[in-house]
């Protein structure tokens, strides 16, 4: 992975707005990420530009189906050389040890991560899911599952990190979207934290989309990331 643990969310279906996006942030971002509806708009033809560019492409595509459909999916995802793409736990051991074969058949150094609970679900929702707060307890369970699979890590809440990485060790990847900037708004994500403070709790990639993508500079707004990081923009 790149030393720069931000990568920036380019969660737009307009492919010439998120070239542009990229070229403006990347000097200040680690990787960019790609997500369902940039995929479904255009495909893995829309995703080549971005692996042209040198950055790594998180490929965040969720995919939850039985073991065959997903492992065929994500054997042509991992087949364009994304650096990260991901599957839901919650589909299982057997999906995601079909997921993993799949994806280093074609792709040896494409990590594959699964999402444990989605960062906009909260204690509240979960009995309308079926399942049994607190969501905490959720993600572990979930994440462990993950690591047994042999899996290279989990999407999850900055406010999971630490007791991820304190049951699961130091080399488990954890991919944590929801980092807001001191003054940002949280939007739809329910568990959020700032960058320097997930990236000291132990996160291994931070996904910042719209205080980046949403900043009237968005290149100033990734550079001031950056520099809170103590990272020097390239």
């Amino acid at each position: 992975m790149n030393t720069n643990p931000v990568f920036v969310a380019l969660d737009t279906t307009d492919p010439d707005y998120a070239r542009q996006l990229a070229e403006r942030v990347r000097p200040s971002v680690g990787g960019l990420k790609l997500g369902l509806e940039f995929f479904n708009a255009h495909g893995p033809d829309g995703v080549r530009p971005f692996l042209e560019m040198g950055l790594p492409v998180f490929l965040d595509l969720k995919y939850h189906d039985i073991p065959n459909t997903v492992a065929g999916a994500c054997r042509a995802a991992a087949a364009l050389g994304v650096s990260i793409l991901n599957v839901h736990a919650q589909g299982g051991a057997a999906m995601m040890r079909a997921a993993l074969e799949a994806v280093k058949s074609v792709s040896p150094s494409t990590r594959l991560i699964a999402v444990t609970m989605l960062t906009s679900l909260s204690d509240e929702d979960l009995p309308s899911v079926g399942l049994t707060p607190p969501v905490g307890d959720q993600v572990l369970r979930l994440a462990s599952l993950t690591q047994q699979c042999g899996l290279d890590g989990v999407v999850c809440s900055a406010h999971e990190i630490a007791t991820l990485r304190r049951e699961l060790g130091p080399d488990f990847q954890l991919i944590v979207p929801g980092i807001r900037p001191e003054g940002s708004a949280t939007g739809d994500q329910r568990r959020v934290m700032g960058p320097a403070q997930a990236r000291d709790a132990g996160a291994s990639v931070l996904v910042i989309g719209r205080p980046i993508t949403a900043a009237t500079d968005p290149a100033r707004a990734a550079r001031e990331i950056a520099q809170s990081l103590g990272i020097t923009a390239a």
